[in-house]
């Protein structure tokens, strides 16, 4: 096998989907340690990529939009070009710089015009892991399929440094455990359950840490008993360096399928998952891959998520099963 001497993945969208890309960069560092990785990013998940020891240099799309495309691709001298996730400006910049092998999936149109090799595969009713999606569009280096166990070792994802503001949060003498609560896409488990999770843990054992943006925390205050001693309210408080400093610190993290869930994964902290099974947010695309990852559903056979209907079953994941987890850490 003979991989580009650099190489550019194109992935600018969301933290979640970011962080299940890392192991992509992973598995080309095994298979070729020489090879120089460049990533497309947008600039609010920069800070995950710059944490990524397979990483050489990171151009965000904000800064591709804002100047000379063809001139800020060209720089880095490119060997082939992938597209991870599908941006037309980025597609049109890497063939206008003339990088030798553009690599993008079949499905889009301007892939036809500004892709020299086209992969056709589906994400939506695929039965693999989005991780091992991303893996298809290496193919034209020979590159195959890799199982999940492979892929959850390879994000190379590290610690960042722990600042003051982070450390400020944190009760050195408990367990701490970080719940975030809500997320942007998808289903939530409902704050009902991660409210009693909060009450069922004990506070002379526990710190209890809630998460999420400004807007977020807003929607969850009024229904999480913050006000216990045990619990620090952190939502809006934390820039995305802060957020992973303050998961590397922590013992857990319980949320539905969002980018903390899959950061603390990557990061070797007990990630715990709460899932639909509905396509295709369920978790054979979507759980966390890390060594001490756990995906939990209500039904595995749901009848309604298996047709497609909307479903809240994911509400119905009793908090005992998380806190079982939660306490095997003791």
């Amino acid at each position: 096998m003979n991989l580009p001497r650099t190489i550019i993945l194109s992935r600018p969208d969301a933290l979640g989907d970011a962080v299940v890309t890392l192991p992509m960069a992973g598995l080309i560092k095994r298979l070729a340690p020489d090879t120089r990785i460049v990533a497309v990013v947008k600039q609010y998940t920069r800070p995950l990529w710059e944490q990524c020891t397979h990483v050489h240099a990171i151009v965000t799309l904000e800064e591709l939009q804002a100047g000379d495309p063809v001139d800020l691709l060209r720089a880095f001298e490119a060997d082939a070009l992938v597209h991870v996730f599908p941006h037309r400006d980025v597609a049109t910049g890497g063939r206008q710089a003339g990088i030798p092998q553009r690599i993008g999936t079949s499905h889009r149109w301007w892939h036809w015009i500004s892709c020299n090799e086209r992969v056709s595969f589906s994400r939506r009713k695929s039965d693999l892991h989005e991780a091992q999606l991303n893996i298809k569009l290496l193919a034209p280096f020979g590159i195959d399929v890799p199982t999940t166990d492979v892929l959850s070792s390879l994000s190379g994802l590290r610690r960042p440094a722990v600042p003051a503001s982070v450390t400020s949060l944190l009760r050195f003498d408990r367990r701490r455990v970080i719940l975030h609560p809500l997320l942007g896409s998808g289903v939530g488990w409902g704050l009902h359950n991660h409210a009693a999770v909060i009450r069922s843990l004990d506070p002379q054992q526990w710190q209890v840490i809630v998460t999420g943006t400004a807007a977020e925390a807003e929607r969850y205050r009024g229904e999480l008993p913050l006000d216990l001693p045990h619990v620090v309210d952190a939502g809006g408080r934390l820039s995305l360096t802060e957020l992973m400093a303050l998961i590397g610190s922590c013992d857990a993290l319980v949320a539905a399928s969002t980018g903390p869930l899959h950061i603390s994964a990557a990061l070797g902290i007990r990630a715990i998952g709460l899932f639909s099974m509905r396509r295709p947010i369920h978790p054979g695309r979507w759980a966390p891959l890390g060594p001490d990852a756990h995906a939990l559903v209500n039904d595995k056979n749901c009848p309604a998520c298996a047709s497609g209907e909307p479903c809240d079953c994911i509400t119905r994941i009793e908090p005992r099963r998380v806190l079982s987890l939660l306490e095997e850490l003791r």
